[in-house]
């Protein structure tokens, strides 16, 4: 395994046992992607951090603010990987009161709101909101029962390509209705097609990328998730990386983590395992400079994959999740 490989899995697996060690309740998959988000700063998390950041969350905002909830853990942990935590809140209130004014106010637009900190000014947010609304209320004519709150994330992030709006949604169009006939799971195929549509290219061939990825890995025995794994591995294939090294980095990085506690067993399973393994290789190579790519391309790459995971999880588990 290489060496800046390792150590992110090292960091990941610190990052998720200090998590754990105060959020015990809350729920182990948004758990490891929230040690996810430190990973892809290069960021060893300890647990008095996370404390101040919640003291920070919690002096700022009431307990009916969407900032809580669901939301809470990944709000708690942005912050705590930026160097001036109560700074980027007070940042991340004034960007959520200029997004509240395009979108309904949820979870995911406090989550969203947080990690726009990291890409936007407070005056910039309600140029930014408009062209995310337009983009959504785009995606919600095409699809007026698939596209729900969740997707104002992926519309946000999508505001900041360089696409017409019509070609964007063309190409959101032309992935799904590739996708959709490789998973049955259309919400997931739909959070795909979003991913894929911030990469230029050929919709078919980015689709054939994804696939293809797909079944090398299936070929080696190891079976990806076809449900909301997907758009994380949507967001990888988008990285100009060699394929056979990708799929080697992520069985190497699948290995590592089969033997740590929390996996296997009565834990996490299987292809959520690997999903994890492809969130660490992705964080790794985000954290190089690859040739020809912009770093603003390699940030929403990465926003991507952290909140296409973070909205599946608690759209998956908003029922049961319980946090601290």
């Amino acid at each position: 395994m290489r060496e800046s490989i390792l150590r992110q899995c090292e960091t990941f697996i610190h990052n998720r046992d200090e998590i754990k060690s105060y959020f015990k309740r809350e729920n182990p998959y948004m758990v490891a992607v929230c040690a996810s988000e430190f990973c892809g700063k290069n960021v060893t998390v300890e647990v008095e951090r996370l404390l101040e950041c919640k003291n920070i969350v919690d002096q700022t905002v009431g307990v009916f603010s969407k900032f809580r909830g669901n939301a809470y853990l990944p709000v708690i942990c942005m912050l705590a990987a930026d160097e001036n935590p109560q700074a980027r809140m007070a940042k991340a209130k004034e960007i959520h009161d200029a997004l509240k004014l395009r979108f309904r106010d949820s979870q995911y637009v406090a989550m969203l709101a947080t990690k726009l900190c990291e890409m936007i000014d407070e005056d910039q947010a309600d140029g930014c909101g408009a062209r995310a609304k337009d983009i959504y209320t785009l995606m919600k004519r095409d699809h007026p029962f698939l596209t729900g709150m969740e997707d104002s994330i992926f519309a946000t992030l999508l505001a900041f390509s360089d696409k017409k709006d019509a070609d964007l949604i063309e190409d959101i169009e032309d992935c799904f209705k590739i996708m959709k006939k490789f998973s049955n799971d259309n919400n997931a195929m739909q959070s795909l097609a979003h991913v894929l549509a911030m990469a230029h290219g050929d919709s078919e061939k980015k689709c054939e990328r994804v696939i293809a990825i797909y079944k090398a890995l299936e070929d080696r025995g190891y079976r990806y998730g076809k449900n909301y794994e997907m758009a994380v591995l949507g967001a990888l294939s988008i990285l100009p990386i060699d394929m056979n090294i990708m799929i080697e980095d992520i069985i190497e990085v699948d290995g590592f983590l089969a033997k740590q506690k929390g996996y296997g067993g009565l834990g996490i399973d299987k292809k959520t395992r690997l999903m994890h393994a492809t969130m660490i290789v992705a964080n790794d190579y985000s954290n190089k400079n690859i040739a020809n790519t912009a770093a603003i391309y390699e940030t929403l790459v990465m926003m991507a994959t952290q909140q296409a995971a973070m909205c599946s999880i608690i759209a998956a588990t908003a029922a049961v999740s319980i946090t601290t």
